[in-house]
């Protein structure tokens, strides 16, 4: 058993006072709220009912989402959780508080607050800046509603588009996922909540796209590409929590695996936060996975494996956990160790010295600075997937703006198709129709009209889904009669079969849902240019929009941009922003390409002895501007020691007349190994605004560390070996390359070696780039 760091003196005198029931206590949550509507998977069944007063007779660990999971004024609920503390400070034998928990995938999850872009689109734009910026803003937002503990961020590395939960993930590369999933914990914790890492391990691999499917990965996979996002969030960002995952792995749950939770969470990468469960998932060890006879033996699995907290409810935790206890089967020094770790958090939060005089009695959760931060992001992600010249539609230097302009499709006036999943719209105001959404969200037909002017139509032209093709013909009229028209598809998220995508809506087809596809190919056989927006939570198999004959004129690609998104897009369309959005995951070819993913070996990709084509439609980088860019002149040491760091640098030049922001990519490909390597991989990448002309250097710090692999004994190393490199447009273009020899002896990694790519940014003036 993992020997538990030192607690203070305070924490181990409140665990030397403490009964049995008062330890069970703070090992579990209440949720106050919960009712049978799909906010968590199989919450009805799975409610521990009970009275709240008899709930925290002995105290609580956590109080489980008491804003998002009913529509209520967040002052009227910070004034019941105010005093609730009080109460269980001042009536409780200990008088110890609860720490309360919330969603904030998209945004704190409650009513009134900031909605802000998908995870999906934090990826898109390759902004760790950014990110955590808009982390702290929620972690502001948060902490002035007594929250404590937030359950994002999710650093699953995306592996199948057709899972319903990739519009939670970041990208489908783990070092993309790690650096941006590492800026919002850090942006979240600096504002005093802590963040929870999710779902630890290898969630997104499940068999098919299934929800909750078990994973199949081999131990080196598991290593190279599921394992080091969370192991940077850890490292380099002080995670205090982490989530389990509800899979099992090689027939193994997660939630019982104590090789992961503990062997190489804490005695490895030396984590000594809390581990919670994903809601009911210590119970799913005997509903769902049959590893454990009863809740009894259940508990007594997770505990020993390394969970802390059972969340939602105390399902196993309380009475079936106290009878093993009392049974001798469960040592009640392993209670001990969670409940110093849970005591520890508490104190770290400041809980122990709070008295909770009195509640806030202005709050406001989107304010300017949520603004300005949503629409900054959602802007920043918006990828331009082709363009013909049709866009931008307001150029000052091809004339006036169309004066006539259709605005078409289903998700063309829907504030509910900007959000995600987890948006508190989309995941609880669903169950509560007629409730207005508490913040402001323009639509983009609204934010359109806004930015164009002239006269803007709208139709429909048929719903997301359904197979209703009554409205096609009226949004052709209105085609024909405009200059330009902007047709908007893609998703409408839900939970558990309520939409398109998100949790639980795993799809067997990547085609859009309904007769999307006929209403565009409709609208651009009449003639009028199309700029085809595209709102989604996955990427979707779009081929004919790509490079059909019969293409629209322009593709945008928005991965749910938030309650900015509509007026983000607006932006991007008229020419106020220049695109500089990219994919965070390729563009599937189809359903029967995949999973894929960009880094795989020579055999992943396509050859001469399968006739089935895997190759994307677009590659995992892809992302048009405004204006063009040139890369060239990379340079890199042309030796380095295994273990050790080379320098590369590269000149990008914008050879255009807009000012626009490139995404700088760096890629290797380790030539030969000892296992299969990858044909391509992204080492570092920076973002760099450049004005037309001006040019820059950009230098990279890359410790090899970025090429390890785990070898034939499973062994982290880096290997001695010729390496290319290269600087493009995405993983699939090779604009400008080098190349470098790592020698010396092979280095066996530790935790002691770096992890992150350092990059700095010269510039060279517009004006000094003429004169040379």
């Amino acid at each position: 058993m993992t020997t538990p760091l030192p607690a203070s003196d305070r924490v181990h005198g409140l665990l030397a006072q403490m009964t049995l029931e008062e330890k069970l206590a703070q090992l579990v949550g209440f949720w106050v709220d919960q009712s049978d509507d799909a906010v968590a998977p199989m919450a009805g069944d799975m409610n521990a009912g009970g009275l709240y007063r008899d709930a925290v007779e002995h105290g609580i660990g956590h109080l489980t989402r008491v804003y998002g999971t009913r529509p209520i004024d967040p002052v009227e609920r910070a004034e019941w959780l105010w005093a609730e503390q009080r109460r269980l400070v001042a009536e409780t034998r200990l008088g110890i508080p609860a720490l309360v928990h919330e969603e904030c995938l998209t945004g704190l999850a409650a009513w009134k607050a900031a909605t802000f872009p998908t995870p999906l689109a934090w990826g898109a734009s390759f902004d760790p800046s950014l990110v955590e910026q808009v982390g702290a803003a929620i972690g502001r937002s948060m902490r002035e509603v007594g929250v404590h503990q937030g359950l994002a961020p999710v650093l699953d590395v995306i592996r199948d588009p057709r899972w319903g939960r990739v519009d939670e993930c970041i990208a489908e590369d783990p070092y993309v996922v790690g650096t941006i999933g590492t800026a919002y914990v850090l942006g979240l914790q600096d504002a005093g909540v802590h963040a929870t890492l999710k779902h630890f391990a290898a969630y997104s691999a499940s068999q098919a796209g299934r929800n909750h499917a078990p994973v199949h990965v081999g131990a080196r996979e598991l290593a190279d590409v599921f394992l080091p996002p969370f192991e940077m969030a850890i490292r380099e960002g002080g995670a205090r929590s982490v989530m389990n995952s509800y899979s099992e792995i090689d027939g193994v749950p997660v939630g019982a695996n104590a090789a992961l939770l503990t062997g190489l969470l804490r005695d490895e990468w030396g984590f000594d936060g809390t581990v919670v469960s994903d809601y009911f998932s210590v119970a799913f060890l005997q509903s769902m996975h049959a590893v454990a006879a009863d809740r009894g033996e259940a508990a007594r699995l997770a505990l020993e494996a390394g969970i802390d907290v059972e969340l939602p409810s105390g399902d196993a935790y309380l009475a079936p956990l106290a009878e093993e206890v009392r049974a001798g089967r469960v040592p009640e020094s392993l209670i001990d160790r969670s409940v110093l770790r849970v005591l520890g958090e508490k104190e770290e939060l400041g809980l122990l010295d709070e008295t909770f005089e009195s509640a806030p009695t202005a709050i406001d959760l989107d304010d300017a600075e949520h603004r300005m931060l949503a629409r900054q992001l959602a802007a920043e992600s918006v990828v331009l997937l082709t363009n013909d010249g049709v866009l931008p539609l307001a150029d000052p230097s091809r004339g006036a703006p169309p004066s006539r302009v259709a605005v078409i499709g289903p998700n063309a006036d829907s504030a509910e198709a900007l959000m995600g999943c987890y948006s508190f719209v989309n995941h609880v105001l669903a169950h509560h129709p007629g409730t207005p959404m508490g913040i402001e969200i323009p639509t983009v037909r609204a934010a359109l009209a806004a930015a164009l002017g002239g006269t803007v139509t709208f139709e429909p032209g048929c719903d997301v889904e359904g197979d209703d093709r009554s409205g096609i013909a009226a949004a052709v009229e209105s085609a024909r009669r405009a200059e330009v028209a902007v047709v908007v598809v893609g998703d409408r998220a839900g939970l558990f079969g309520r939409g398109t995508v998100g949790e639980g809506n795993d799809v067997e087809s990547l085609e859009l849902p309904g007769v999307q596809r006929e209403l565009v190919q409709a609208v651009v056989a009449s003639g009028t240019p199309v700029v085809m927006v595209v709102v989604t939570g996955r990427p979707y198999a779009i081929d004919w929009a790509i490079s059909g004959a019969e293409r629209p004129a322009a593709v945008l690609q928005a991965f749910f941009p938030g309650e900015e998104g509509g007026t983000a897009l607006a932006d991007v369309i008229s020419g106020a922003v220049s695109p500089s959005g990219h994919l965070p995951v390729s563009l599937p070819r189809s359903a029967g390409a995949e999973p894929f993913g960009y880094l795989h070996p020579i055999l992943g990709g396509p050859s001469e002895v399968t006739s089935a084509d895997s190759t994307p439609v677009l590659p995992f980088g892809h992302g048009l501007s405004y204006t063009t860019f040139e890369r060239s002149e990379l340079t890199a040491d042309p030796e380095v020691t295994a273990g050790g760091a080379f320098e590369a640098s590269v000149r990008i030049r914008n050879t255009g007349d807009r000012a626009a922001t490139d995404l700088v990519q760096l890629y290797a490909r380790d030539l030969v190994g000892s296992v299969t390597r990858p044909v391509a991989q992204l080492l570092g990448y920076q973002r760099v605004a450049l004005e037309p002309g001006e040019e820059a250097v950009v230098r990279f710090r890359v410790p090899t560390t970025r090429l390890a692999f785990s070898g034939l004994d499973l062994t982290r190393i880096v290997e001695p070996g010729a390496v290319e490199l290269w600087v493009g447009p995405s993983c699939a273009e090779r604009e400008t390359e080098a190349a470098i020899e790592i020698v010396g002896a092979v280095h066996p990694v530790t935790v002691d070696d770096e992890l992150l790519v350092a990059v700095e940014v010269e510039r060279m003036p517009a004006r000094a780039v003429a004169q040379a």
